[in-house]
C-alpha cells in the first residue's frame, strides 16, 4: 500500500501508523501496570518519595498558577458584569468556572509541566544508561517499581492538589472582587453560595483523578521509549509534556459532556 503514495501523503500515513501504535503501546503499559498493584512487594520508598515530589514540590507552582488565575478571572468577570449592571453574580460565576474547569486543568497542566516531564527524564536516563536492564537482570519487574508508584502517587497527589488550588483560586478571587474592585462582601459571599453547588467541586475532581493518570501514565511511557542518549532523553521529556497537556485538554472535553450532572447545567 505504501508503494502508492506520494511523500506527503506517505507521511502522514506513517504519522497516523505511528499514532495508533504508541495508543496501543500506552494502553498496555496500564493494563500491565493494573495487573501487578496489588501484588507484593509494595514499592512503599518509591511510593512516598513520589507522593513528596508530586505533591509538596508542586505546591508553590499550583500556588502562583491558582492565585492569579483566581484574581483575572474575577477582575474580567467583574467588568464583564458591571457593563449589564449585573456584577453581584461576579462570585457565583466565578465560584463554578474556577472549581468545575479552570482549576483542574490549569493544576494538571502544571504538574504536567513539572512532574511529567521529571518522570520521562529519569526514567528515560535509567534507559538509556541501560539501568532497567540491570533490573531486570536482577529479576525486579520495571514495572512494578518504577511505573506503579507514579502512577499511584499522581492518580493521588493530583486531586488534593486540585482542592488545594480550588481554594486558593477563591481566596484570590474574593480578594480583588471585594478589596479592589468594591464589590460588597455579603452579597459576594451569598450570590456564589446560592448558585455553586458541591458537584462544581466533585466533577473538577473526577477530571482531575483521570488528568493524574494522563500524566504519570505519559510520562513513564515516553521514559521507556526514549532511544539516543542525552537527546533522546530531551525530546522524551519534551514529547511527554506536549501529549500530556494535549490529552489533559481533549479528556476535559469528554468529561463536560459525559459526567450527566454538567449537562443539566
Amino acid at each position: 500500500m505504501k508503494f502508492f503514495l506520494n511523500n506527503r501523503t506517505l507521511k502522514l500515513y506513517q504519522a497516523f501508523e505511528n499514532t495508533l501504535i504508541d495508543i496501543g503501546e500506552i494502553t498496555l503499559l496500564f493494563f500491565k501496570s493494573m495487573n501487578t498493584i496489588l501484588k507484593r512487594p509494595f514499592e512503599n520508598k518509591v511510593f512516598f518519595n513520589q507522593m513528596k515530589e508530586i505533591g509538596i514540590r508542586s505546591m508553590p507552582v499550583v500556588t502562583l498558577t491558582c492565585l492569579f488565575t483566581g484574581m483575572v478571572f474575577s477582575l474580567q468577570s467583574y467588568i464583564g458584569f458591571k457593563r449589564f449592571g449585573a456584577e453581584i453574580y461576579t462570585g457565583s460565576i466565578v465560584g463554578i468556572g474556577l472549581t468545575k474547569e479552570l482549576i483542574p486543568v490549569l493544576t494538571a497542566l502544571m504538574i504536567a509541566g513539572r512532574v511529567g516531564s521529571a518522570m520521562a527524564a529519569e526514567i528515560g536516563t535509567m534507559k538509556v544508561t541501560e539501568q532497567i536492564d540491570a533490573l531486570l537482570t536482577l529479576g525486579t519487574n520495571p514495572i512494578k517499581y518504577l511505573i506503579v508508584p507514579r502512577i499511584l502517587a499522581a492518580t493521588i497527589m493530583t486531586p488534593i492538589l486540585t482542592i488545594y488550588g480550588d481554594a486558593i483560586g477563591l481566596i484570590g478571587a474574593y480578594f480583588v472582587a471585594v478589596y479592589l474592585m468594591g464589590l460588597n462582601p455579603i452579597v459576594y459571599n451569598e450570590f456564589q453560595l446560592a448558585y455553586m453547588e458541591v458537584w462544581d467541586i466533585l466533577s473538577g475532581l473526577i477530571k482531575s483523578f483521570s488528568f493524574g493518570v494522563i500524566i504519570s501514565l505519559i510520562g513513564c511511557y515516553k521514559g521507556l521509549k526514549t532511544e539516543g542518549g542525552a537527546e533522546g532523553v530531551g525530546k522524551s521529556t519534551t514529547s511527554a509534556v506536549v501529549l500530556a497537556s494535549i490529552l489533559i485538554l481533549i479528556t476535559n472535553f469528554f468529561w463536560g459532556k459525559l459526567l450527566p450532572f454538567t449537562l443539566k447545567k
